[in-house]
């Protein structure tokens, strides 16, 4: 007798986690560039933005037969600040899509961490093989501050810099923050249990949007 195989859903991870995660802040940067910037140059990068996302929405479906809860926030925001954004034609409200995912992401890891629930577990998926219950609590807790730190820094930075700045700035130097944080939390997650072979999942599986 035969039977058939049924794929499981999978955690996304790898090159096409950030593809998906990455891919269309990179739309609406590049689409911004091309469009010649200033307003006119928001409004179509805001629109291919909404496209990009849902893109990687299906793309994660297909990929990994599941999408993981931050990829679902970050859509809802930004297909609803988009939204306001083309029908008022004014960027700020784009702009303040981060700073309400970070609130939100730090709203939810520190009610949590209140009830002694790392809720980054359920955010990330199990990614961190061997990690104690300590381990993700105190995972939980300095993703939270830095969620805090980046909403902060994001209404600072629309405050005082132009978009295009604010842009690049976004798309290129919060990534690259986000990393760095990342890998200083090896030491941490080592002593509590997380599997050296894991090491390099620490940084690869973080959120960079």
């Amino acid at each position: 007798m035969s039977t058939t195989a049924t794929s499981e859903p999978t955690e996304p991870h790898g090159p096409m986690r950030l593809i998906v995660d990455f891919g269309p802040l990179v739309v609406f940067f590049v689409t911004y560039k091309l469009s010649g910037g200033g307003l006119h140059g928001t409004l179509v990068a805001t629109g291919a933005f909404m496209a990009g996302v849902l893109i990687a929405i299906v793309a994660a479906l297909a990929v990994f037969r599941r999408v993981t809860p931050m990829l679902l926030l970050s859509t809802a925001l930004i297909l609803s600040f988009g939204a306001i954004t083309l029908y008022l034609r004014d960027p700020r409200f784009i702009q303040m899509k981060p700073t309400l995912y970070y609130g939100v992401l730090a709203s939810i890891l520190l009610i949590g961490l209140t009830r002694r629930k790392p809720l980054l577990r359920w955010l990330f998926g199990p990614i961190f093989p061997g990690l104690s219950e300590d381990g993700w609590l105190k995972l939980s807790r300095n993703w939270a501050l830095f969620f805090v730190a980046l909403a902060v820094a994001n209404e600072i930075m629309r405050a005082v810099l132009s978009f295009d700045t604010w842009l690049t700035t976004k798309v290129w130097g919060v990534p690259i923050v986000s990393l760095v944080f990342a890998a200083a939390n090896v030491p941490m997650l080592l002593r509590h249990g997380l599997e050296a072979d894991s090491k390099k999942d620490v940084v690869s599986e973080a959120p960079i949007e």
